[in-house]
């Protein structure tokens, strides 16, 4: 071991000699990197709209500055109470999709593991899958087939039953229980593909020294699945706690009707009505900036409270 001599390869070389062998791997990665250059990194340009007086005959370069300091939008979507009723429905459906959304995939996931009978698995999977290949406007259509007041199967077998109907999609509060259970049918299925993954990297040999020593299946799945699987439960936690202030468009949008707007209006729908039908685009441009900041704020507060807490984050 004395008498070897290391070779110190200059750095700069090693790294031109690792392109050179590898160029067929960067060159694969310039597909990904122009269509995110072009559709976007470019339109963030138009981000200024929302410090500008929006005119569709003039370029962004020639629109004048809003008032303010060009902050007179934000300071309108703050006085706006439509934004901020859209604003407070936005959070508090997101967080009830969180605190009752989120855990139902991991326990899916994790007795789905304990299932033996690879059919009966494979059918199960098959089932819980499909309502994510739905589209919201199919999804509602069958909700309303389901749950209207007077037609719907759910509302007829309770009047049978002597029981009162249920306003599933016409009472405000019960809306939103039936909004959070609808989403929860249609995402937990797809959800637990990756914690089924996760799980399926746990080595077997910890299984088999557990039940050497005597521990049953929750114990197993206590002390070895769950463990097994917490970095994954962590990254898409952060994930889904930089999305509090966003959501999507069609799921609200075709579930809500006049009689639950109070509830039913996020931040989503309202840019789609006040700046798309109503013209208004500096002042969504506005909204639609401050949803992404906070966001964006949610992950990095998410991210750094699981590096404090010992987790691995994100970066």
């Amino acid at each position: 071991m004395d008498n070897e001599t290391v070779v110190k390869v200059p750095r700069k070389k090693f790294n031109s000699a690792y392109i050179k062998r590898h160029y067929q791997l960067y060159l694969l990665l310039l597909l990904p990197l122009i269509y995110l250059i072009i559709f976007k990194y470019l339109p963030m340009w138009y981000v200024l709209i929302a410090f500008k007086k929006y005119s569709i005959v003039q370029s962004i370069t020639e629109m004048p500055w809003a008032k303010n300091h060009g902050f007179e939008y934000f300071i309108k979507a703050f006085k706006n109470r439509d934004f901020l009723r859209a604003l407070r429905n936005t959070v508090k459906l997101n967080l009830l999709d969180l605190l009752f959304g989120f855990p139902v995939p991991i326990i899916f996931a994790l007795i789905l593991n304990e299932l033996r009978l690879k059919k009966f698995k494979k059918v199960v999977q098959t089932i819980t899958y499909m309502p994510h290949f739905l589209s919201w406007v199919i999804i509602y259509g069958l909700a309303l087939q389901l749950f209207a007041p007077s037609t719907g199967f759910v509302n007829l077998l309770l009047g049978k039953m002597g029981l009162e109907a249920i306003p599933f999609l016409n009472d405000a509060n019960t809306w939103v229980k039936t909004y959070i259970g609808l989403g929860i049918w249609q995402s937990f299925g797809w959800n637990s593909i990756i914690y089924l993954a996760a799980m399926a990297g746990i080595s077997p040999e910890l299984y088999e020294a557990a039940s050497v020593d005597g521990a049953g299946r929750f114990q197993k799945m206590w002390h070895i699945t769950l463990p097994g699987i917490k970095p994954t439960i962590v990254v898409l936690l952060i994930m889904a706690l930089g999305n509090v202030i966003g959501s999507g468009f069609d799921r609200p949008f075709a579930l809500q009707n006049k009689l639950v707007m109070e509830n039913a209006e996020v931040i989503a729908t309202f840019v789609y009505k006040i700046g798309i039908k109503g013209l208004q685009f500096s002042l969504t441009t506005a909204v639609g900036l401050f949803q992404s900041i906070i966001n964006v704020f949610f992950l990095l507060g998410a991210n750094w409270l699981s590096r404090r807490l010992g987790e691995r984050g994100i970066w």
